[in-house]
Formats: structure tokens, C-alpha cells, sequence
């Protein structure tokens, strides 16, 4: 019988941050491109997806392609050539969302392994099933269901299930550039490009104190979480539940942060795995250590896993 080990998922920004992150332990990486994936932290064109498969495949390690944003008839025609690309590049799998993309591979790459993703509507285990029955053969759960559901929804999916641990989380996103012409109707100009994420753009809360990132891409507007996820020490029950996937999310972070942070993330699962006493009596420190790296406006809390979803 295989032994149970959680993969340790995370989005590098760049080639050279799959060395590092591989390094600190990270077991498989998203990338992809704007035009097809959403929220990514690096911008992979065709020639970089290629060279980061042969990197990480060198390191014993895996890649996902990201292709979960909403496309209209304009970016439909394009799919089966990127599929394509992907498959001759030998991609471990494709993340979808957009039904026409599970089309466009089962037509033009039968074999692609699928990882279901629509982000915010991944609520429960019959839809995932769902999936799986059309070719998916993972989940990734919306980050905005608490501990409990995700214990029932492992115990009843057919799929493997994937759920994010660490970093920010997007609350909201428009297909339409809802600063970007906020800005023109004022006469002002706001450049919509990928170092839009880098601006320092803010939609502030005054009455609670916090700050929502915000930023504008080829996807349309998108406006993140005021916080970063952590359950760095809190990792028993999923573990417990034999959760297939831990995702740390690098969006707006360094490498040296994503690196800092999954070489925690990694301690902390093995621990977790192999000696439970130990991860107890450290897992508060991990949690410090993690607190130390945060920016200033960016606090850690464990999101939605403890409560009911709340706006």
C-alpha cells in the first residue's frame, strides 16, 4: 500500500525561482500565461513552459498549466493549438475551469491529465464527482468553505482534492477594467500590463482597517484579500483526511518569500506525517516564523477554514 504524502504545490514567478522552491521542498509548480490562466504570480511564454517541464522534470518534479480563465468565442479557436503545445511539452496536467477547455483536450490531447478549477464555485463533493466523471481527475476547492466541508467533501469525492494553505486569496474579479476606465472617464491614464500587480493599488476600508489589493490584467479587474491565509498550524485535520494537495499561493510575493515560506510548509507536513508530537510542540514557533516574513499590511489568518462564509 503507497504511503500517504500530501503534494506540496506552488506558483513560482519565474525559472529560476522552480530551482529554489524545488530546493525547499515544493513537489510541483502552476505557471502558465496571462492570456489563458488567471491570477498568476510570473508571466511563462511557450519557450519558458518548455524549459521549466525540462527543469522540473529533472528535478523529479511536476507542472500544471493553468488555463481556468472565462474565454468568449474570440480565444476558443486558439485553445486546441496551445492544448497541443502542452501536450508535446508533456505537461503532468492542464487546470481548467471553462468547460471548453475539457472539450478542446479530450479532442486534441486524450491522455492530458485534468485538474478542475473554477475557483470560487468548487463548493462541494457532487459537482467535483461531476467532473471527474467528464475526465477531471482533481478538484481544487474554493477557498471560501470551512474545515468541516472539506473533511465530508475528501470522504466523498472521487477525485483527488486540492486546497489552498498559504497566501492571498482573490475575492472578486470582472471581465471588465473597472479602474482602468474609472481613471479614463477622469481623464487619467492607468496602464493595464502584468507590473500592475507591483503599483501598490488599494481599495481602502477605513472601518475595519484594511487595505484590498487590486489589480487589472488581461482577465479583467480583480481585487484580492485584505490577508493571507495560514494554516501552518492547523494542518492535523487535513492531513487526517488525507487531503491529495497543498497549495501555497506566491501572487504579489518575492521568491525569497515563497521559498522562506515553503520550506516551512515543507517541515511542517513531514512533521505533521511523521512525528505528530513534534509538529505540536513546533508548529506555534512555525507560525512566528511565518508572522516574521509577513509585510506589514499583509497579516496571516486562516481565512474561511473555521467559519461560515461572511462578506
Amino acid at each position: 500500500m503507497e504511503t500517504y504524502k500530501p503534494e506540496l504545490l506552488v506558483t513560482p514567478k519565474n525559472l529560476e525561482a522552480i530551482s529554489l522552491l524545488s530546493e525547499a521542498g515544493a513537489d510541483a509548480f502552476v505557471i502558465g500565461e496571462e492570456r489563458y490562466g488567471l491570477r498568476l504570480p510570473g508571466e511563462f511564454n511557450t519557450q519558458e513552459i518548455e524549459k521549466a517541464v525540462k527543469l522540473a522534470h529533472g528535478l523529479g518534479k511536476k507542472v500544471y498549466v493553468s488555463m481556468n480563465a472565462i474565454f468568449h468565442n474570440d480565444k476558443v479557436e486558439e485553445l486546441a493549438d496551445y492544448v497541443e503545445f502542452l501536450n508535446k511539452c508533456s505537461v503532468d496536467a492542464i487546470i481548467f475551469g471553462d468547460p471548453a477547455v475539457l472539450m478542446t483536450v479530450r479532442e486534441f490531447a486524450p491522455n492530458m491529465r485534468l485538474h478542475w478549477n473554477p475557483e470560487t464555485t468548487a463548493t462541494n463533493w457532487f459537482t467535483a464527482n461531476y467532473w471527474g466523471q467528464k475526465g477531471a481527475k482533481r478538484a481544487v476547492m474554493a477557498r471560501e468553505i470551512n474545515m468541516d466541508a472539506l473533511v465530508e467533501i475528501k470522504e466523498r469525492a472521487e477525485v483527488e482534492i486540492e486546497v489552498q494553505v498559504h497566501g492571498a486569496t482573490c475575492m472578486f474579479q470582472s471581465k471588465r477594467m473597472l479602474i482602468g476606465n474609472y481613471m479614463s472617464f477622469q481623464g487619467k491614464s492607468l496602464k493595464v500590463n502584468r507590473s500592475d500587480k507591483e503599483k501598490g493599488l488599494f481599495l481602502a476600508d477605513p472601518e475595519r482597517k484594511v487595505t484590498y489589493p487590486i489589480f487589472e490584467d488581461e482577465n479583467g479587474t480583480h481585487i484580492l484579500s485584505p490577508h493571507d491565509i495560514c494554516i501552518i498550524d492547523e494542518l492535523e485535520d487535513l492531513i487526517d483526511a488525507e487531503m491529495d494537495c497543498f497549495k501555497i499561493d506566491g501572487l504579489m510575493k518575492t521568491t525569497d518569500y515563497v521559498v522562506a515560506v515553503t520550506r516551512i510548509y515543507r517541515k511542517a507536513i513531514d512533521l505533521c506525517l511523521s512525528e505528530r508530537d513534534k509538529y505540536q510542540e513546533v508548529k506555534f514557533q512555525l507560525l512566528d516564523d511565518l508572522e516574521e516574513l509577513q509585510p506589514e499590511n499583509r497579516r496571516l489568518d486562516t481565512g474561511f477554514f473555521f467559519k461560515e462564509t461572511v462578506y
